[in-house]
């Protein structure tokens, strides 16, 4: 849906790429393992930067972590390491790089521990979405109690870039919360679901 003329939320900006994320994904519920690992390493990976750096450089993250297969990333050892950071498709950065094997090996340990890495975390918001009313791009908050606290009990698993806005931007991907604001086409459709 590339129509110029539906009303987004105000920054998914003018790029084609972008307005397939705001359109397609981003807000939408997500209980799938591996879509749920993959916005966990591309959020870590953002940290620092733009989300259009992190989108533009998607296909080849998948490429590179092997589909985001946590099992297959947990495995990766220094060489690996190695050819990632010579890797110029994804960001080259070793404590990015690192910090996705060893939240492979947490999310593994989650999976065992919960029978998935979904009942875990969905468990932030009561198992819902939470739907939140904002006018403007300008009243949506960078964290909230909940990211606090998911934030908080991954640090504890072992999970490593997942402070409080990285949490809150995972939640708003995968839509544990719906941050379209109200006057994005996207809002009411996923609001009644």
């Amino acid at each position: 849906m590339n129509d110029q003329t539906i009303q987004r939320c105000a920054w998914s900006g003018a790029d084609p790429l972008m307005w397939a994320y705001h359109d397609q994904e981003w807000g939408t519920p997500v209980h799938d393992e591996r879509t749920l690992f993959e916005f966990l390493v591309l959020e870590g990976a953002q940290a620092g930067l733009s989300w259009m750096t992190i989108l533009r450089k998607r296909e080849n993250y998948r490429l590179a972590f092997d589909g985001f297969d946590p099992e297959r990333v947990a495995g990766f050892d220094e060489e690996r390491i190695q050819q990632l950071l010579g890797n110029a498709g994804i960001v080259r950065n070793r404590r990015k790089i690192e910090a996705a094997i060893g939240n492979a090996r947490a999310f593994l340990k989650v999976q065992e521990q919960f029978g998935s890495f979904d009942a875990y975390i969905w468990q932030f918001t009561n198992g819902h979405t939470l739907h939140n009313a904002w006018q403007s791009l300008s009243e949506i908050p960078a964290r909230t109690q909940e990211s606090n606290a998911m934030s908080k009990d991954l640090v504890q698993r072992g999970f490593k870039f997942v402070g409080s806005t990285i949490c809150y931007a995972h939640m708003q991907a995968t839509g544990m919360v719906n941050d379209h604001t109200v006057d994005c086409f996207r809002y009411q459709q996923l609001k009644n679901g």
